[in-house]
């Protein structure tokens, strides 16, 4: 099983993200229609089409911003386009506020990508309808459903290529996907159409569109779990296992996450979806990309309510406030400062003036009272010796030349 990342912020509980691609044409205006339409039917609060430069008269969308703003939906056509959307659903203690952002890629030749985070007041219920479908219409001839990381459909039924190589290369691009889940099926042997219903059709709303599910063939079992060893993970025979992605969970462990039969005869999979559900519940690291959208979507959110919008001019107030108040109180305390150094500095002027001009004299040492003391003990013990000088007549060898005193008989 590989190892997963360490420090790496993990899913809030309050969060439903996905990541996909839209195929067709026309994506923005899709997404725009739909909003609309929805809000009509009082599903959706609101919505807002913001504009890829942000100006301070248009920071924030309220009731009646929704229509306005769609009409600059062809603006940021290069630079991609942002929509938000809000709504109420069923909570335990009353309606629970859900926001959600919607992210389209610029156009390229495969499409447009788009990332969707929807986060709300309270942990996420999987019985809650999809974000997906607040932004996307569900039709199946709507080609929005495409998985980034395969190119598959996240509604549908994909099927394994024949070829070995490309059964390898699907499955290890599915093993590393950080954003949707993957599902291998086995099938023990070729089912009828009861057996061809995709299992997003049995998942709840909150799971139908992040889940991405591959059918191996009878003849593939060997090559699909050939291809699957890097994630320790195998397939059991007409069973089915949930892929760890990338990086894999902490508490991913295959066995808990891999059924051993999946009856395809029509009835309801209820182990695989058991498993499936297990394991969208656990604390999955974020992607990289999902971290900064996850930052946008909360510090950069501009559908505000008048309510919100008040609150967060308060905010602003009193952020400002303190700004204020700590730069007023920096300038009185360099001013302090200031004032304080000119007194030193006028104080050491003023001892400098009163000091004299030149060096003072030199000190003569006072002169050693042992010393006196020395030379009148000398002169009370040698009363008949002249006085002793300060300082001997010496020879240019060190020694006393003085004559010395006759002795008798000399």
């Amino acid at each position: 099983m590989p190892t997963s990342a360490t420090a790496r912020p993990t899913h809030p509980p309050t969060l439903w993200a996905a990541r996909g691609r839209h195929v067709g044409s026309a994506a923005e205006d899709t997404v725009r229609k739909r909003l609309q339409r929805l809000k009509d039917d009082h599903v959706l609060d609101d919505f807002l089409d913001p504009p890829d430069d942000p100006a301070p008269a248009e920071a924030t969308g309220t009731a009646g911003t929704a229509g306005t703003a769609g009409t600059a939906g062809t603006a940021g056509t290069a630079a991609g386009r942002t929509f938000e959307a809000r709504w109420k659903v069923p909570g335990e203690a009353g309606d629970v506020t859900v926001r959600a952002r919607l992210v389209l890629e610029p156009a390229s030749a495969g499409g447009q990508e788009w990332t969707l985070l929807a986060e709300a007041e309270e942990a996420w219920d999987l019985g809650w309808p999809s974000p997906a479908t607040m932004f996307w219409p569900d039709d199946p001839d709507v080609t929005w459903d495409r998985d980034v990381a395969t190119g598959l459909r996240l509604r549908g039924l994909n099927t394994l290529p024949d070829d070995d190589k490309a059964v390898r290369r699907l499955l290890k691009d599915a093993g590393r996907s950080p954003w949707n889940i993957h599902v291998v099926v086995h099938e023990a042997m070729t089912p009828d159409h009861r057996g061809r219903v995709p299992l997003a059709r049995r998942l709840p709303p909150g799971l139908r569109h992040r889940v991405v599910e591959h059918r191996a063939a009878p003849q593939q079992l060997r090559t699909v779990n050939w291809a699957l060893e890097d994630f320790g993970v195998q397939v059991p025979r007409g069973g089915a296992v949930v892929l760890p992605g990338s990086p894999a969970p902490a508490d991913y462990a295959a066995g808990d996450f891999s059924v051993r039969t999946v009856f395809l005869d029509g009835s309801e999979p209820t182990a695989l979806i058991a498993a499936v559900t297990s394991f969208a519940a656990l604390p999955r690291p974020l992607p990289d990309d999902a971290v900064a959208a996850l930052g946008s979507l909360r510090e950069d959110w501009r559908l505000l309510t008048l309510e919100e919008e008040l609150e967060r001019e308060r905010r602003l107030v009193a952020m400002y406030a303190e700004a204020l108040e700590a730069m007023t109180q920096s300038r009185d305390l360099y001013r302090e400062a200031a004032e304080r150094a000119a007194e030193a500095l006028a104080v050491y002027r003023e001892s400098a003036a009163a000091a004299p001009a030149g060096p003072p004299p030199p000190r003569t040492p006072a002169p050693s009272p042992l010393r006196s003391l020395t030379r009148t003990l000398d002169r009370f013990r040698n009363p008949a010796r002249p006085p002793r000088p300060d300082t001997p007549a010496n020879d240019s060898t060190g020694q006393d030349t003085t004559d010395p005193a006759p002795r008798p008989g000399d």
